[in-house]
């Protein structure tokens, strides 16, 4: 992984964030801090507020109260070209409807960098994005054309071409099949043991469990837990947020957790 970028990461400190959207509380009293070098998954059930966090994170959405840093400074202050040489977003949403080239659709993640000396890490940037993400044999290929596993792919490319001290990724993997959702974490692994702050939204708890340094367990917009994947997955707590008994137990070190499937009569 030789992302292109040596820039150390600022961390990132969320204090008191509210988000309210048409008087519903999205999210509530949220207080999270993100380091360089660490690798940080937020789960949580469908609409606990996971992907409006990430949005506030990156300075995308604008809280209703609380204030985000990066690097000591509020976000707000940070003007957008200087903002995406600091951090990139993957979005769900994060889809190309022109018929670009996926080579084309890679470069783009390079525009914040146009006309600074970092354009002398074009190639080599768009080159690592590529072979990082397994896209290589598609590069002549239209993005339209892609399925949508392929164009999740792409687009991480496209961000890793980015080439930002921090990184924010909503569900990179949900598209992928096994072995690449395995590739698209041990990526996010790699970036941060090379000293970027990421943070990544997951719904697979074993996945996040088997690649985050600490976990973000979000609930009905606050934030339940925050720590090591053992601390925030205990059996009590899963079953209690998702409301499915299971079972948790560990491999490698690592928390994984099994659905206790035939629990409830049928």
């Amino acid at each position: 992984m030789g992302m292109s970028l040596d820039t150390t990461a600022p961390q990132i400190t969320a204090t008191g964030i509210d988000v309210v959207i048409d008087s519903t509380p999205i999210l509530t009293g949220v207080d999270i801090a993100i380091n360089a070098g660490e690798l940080l998954a937020l789960v949580g059930p469908n609409g606990a507020g996971k992907s409006t966090l990430l949005s506030v994170l990156s300075g995308d959405v604008k809280p209703t109260r609380g204030a985000v840093e990066i690097g000591g400074r509020d976000i707000r202050s940070v003007r957008h070209l200087e903002l995406a040489r600091l951090r990139s977003v993957l979005t769900q949403e994060n889809q190309v409807s022109f018929p670009f080239t996926v080579a084309e659709v890679v470069e783009m993640g390079r525009s914040p960098w146009a006309r600074t000396a970092s354009q002398d890490d074009d190639e080599r940037a768009i080159a690592d994005a590529i072979g990082a993400t397994d896209v290589s044999h598609l590069v002549t290929r239209r993005y339209t054309s892609l399925s949508g596993g392929e164009k999740a792919r792409v687009s991480l490319a496209r961000v890793l071409a980015q080439s930002t001290p921090v990184v924010f990724l909503d569900e990179p993997t949900a598209a992928l099949d096994l072995r690449h959702q395995e590739d698209v974490m041990s990526t996010a692994a790699a970036l941060a043991r090379a000293g970027r702050a990421v943070v990544v939204v997951v719904h697979d708890l074993s996945l996040a469990a088997a690649y985050a340094d600490r976990v973000a367990l979000v609930a009905s917009g606050r934030l339940e837990a925050v720590g090591t994947p053992a601390e925030v997955f205990t059996a009590e707590r899963v079953e209690r947020v998702y409301g499915l008994p299971v079972d948790v137990v560990t491999q490698s070190g690592r928390p994984v957790i099994l659905p206790i499937r035939g629990a409830f009569p049928a």
